[in-house]
């Protein structure tokens, strides 16, 4: 305790007694040349070429020790935190760059932490599942689409033929945090674990060596024959579930904001899908992911771009360079506690329930992101619109806003402005 105490003053000390202007060459302009520097301006971005420094106008010294430069050019507003942040709140940002990966001989997983719900960012795969009924479920699955297997349920993944060499990438969304995708039961690894004389008799067979082909060690991602193009050669039954565990989300058409476009697929539209849900949102340059909050779910944001746009030329997936996709966020959590986040293609960030919130784009292409809750509708309170459908004697008394400027608040929700 002592030792880290020691550190602690140490640091103390030195931002006491140094004071950096901040005029130094290698400092981002905070204003861009106005006279009045902006307190809450980002100061620079994941693509300067500048060295960061914890500085803001008179506020703040230089480094003297040690820093990692990337990092912290991806992450301007917690080096030098705008004004309006305040107080304490928990990181609610992680880089997928600092998951531990999985290898394996068919390819590979990381995870950030039962229903799943994927989406495809690369690629097409066949999907199969049985639910507790023996209804059969087999069905293909292109780049942008979801796919739905509620916990418990048996179910396979396989990358198509018309993947080509570099396979299919997706996503995995579970409602659990505490799931591990390291903790899945997986069939090669329970049969392993089975005597060979309790197979035989649970299949019906007297011969034991039928089992000897079964893998010692687990099967986990692999390579195999390619599935059929065709999806009804590869069922053992027709389909028969009263719903698809297939989502063509690629295929609906976006609803259009001021700002930019949403999608939205919850249990209205995909019905088996009743116990997680998503937003697929696109922010054009200078737009913003209107101020808004979740009354009762958690949102869990994943990062991405438009590959339409901009992608790696290999492997071409959707999840691309860092540069390409870049958000603001200011996150408030009552009681004066505010913080804000910068976040690029790759980063998962997490907002708790009922805590107010933008996504503002910050590049200069537009923002893709995907928004996902733990419950099968989505819901939010736009800002907004509770101001402008809320008594107008009670907005000019809190917020002191003229008749005019109430007059102009929107009583429908934008969404993206």
């Amino acid at each position: 305790m002592s030792r880290f105490s020691f550190l602690l003053t140490t640091c103390y000390l030195v931002h006491a007694v140094l004071a950096a202007p901040a005029s130094q060459p290698h400092f981002i302009p905070l204003d861009d040349g106005a006279k009045t520097p902006d307190p809450n301006l980002q100061l620079w971005n994941a693509k300067s070429t500048t060295i960061p420094e914890p500085v803001r106008g008179k506020l703040g010294a230089p480094i003297l020790g040690p820093e990692n430069i990337d990092l912290e050019r991806q992450n301007a507003d917690l080096l030098t935190p705008p004004k309006t942040d305040h107080g304490q709140l928990e990181n609610l940002k992680w880089p997928f760059s600092l998951s531990h990966n999985r290898l394996s001989e068919g390819g590979w997983a990381r995870e950030q932490n039962g229903k799943l719900a994927p989406l495809l960012s690369k690629g097409d795969v066949r999907i199969s599942t049985v639910t507790p009924e023996g209804q059969v479920y087999v069905g293909d699955v292109s780049e942008g689409d979801l796919w739905y297997f509620p916990a418990g349920f048996p179910h396979s993944i396989q990358a198509k033929n018309t993947t080509g060499l570099d396979g299919a990438e997706f996503l995995l969304i579970f409602d659990s945090g505490h799931f591990s995708e390291d903790a899945t039961f997986l069939l090669t690894d329970w049969l392993t674990h089975v005597p060979k004389s309790v197979l035989a008799k649970n299949f019906g067979v007297t011969d034991l060596t039928t089992f000897d082909h079964i893998p010692e060690k687990e099967l986990y991602i692999f390579p195999s024959p390619v599935p059929p193009e065709d999806p009804t050669a590869d069922m053992a039954v027709p389909n028969n579930t009263p719903y698809p565990y297939t989502y063509a989300l690629s295929k609906i058409e976006p609803t259009n904001t001021p700002g930019g476009s949403i999608k939205v697929v919850d249990s209205s539209t995909f019905k088996v899908a009743d116990k997680i849900s998503a937003v697929e949102v696109v922010v054009g340059v200078g737009g913003m992911r209107e101020l808004h909050w979740h009354p009762t779910q958690p949102e869990w944001t994943f990062y991405m771009s438009d590959n339409s746009l901009n992608h790696r030329e290999h492997p071409p997936l959707i999840l691309t360079p860092r540069s390409s996709g870049e958000a603001r966020v200011t996150v408030f959590a009552s009681s004066t506690n505010a913080r804000t986040y910068n976040f690029q293609s790759g980063d998962v960030g997490y907002v708790p329930p009922s805590y107010g919130h933008y996504v503002e784009n910050a590049g200069d292409t537009p923002l893709k992101f995907l928004e996902v809750f733990q419950g099968g509708l989505v819901q939010d309170i736009s800002l907004t619109q509770w101001l402008a459908l809320t008594p107008p004697s009670l907005v000019k008394a809190h917020l002191g806003f003229s008749d005019e400027m109430i007059g102009k608040l929107n009583k429908v929700k934008q969404e993206v402005v």
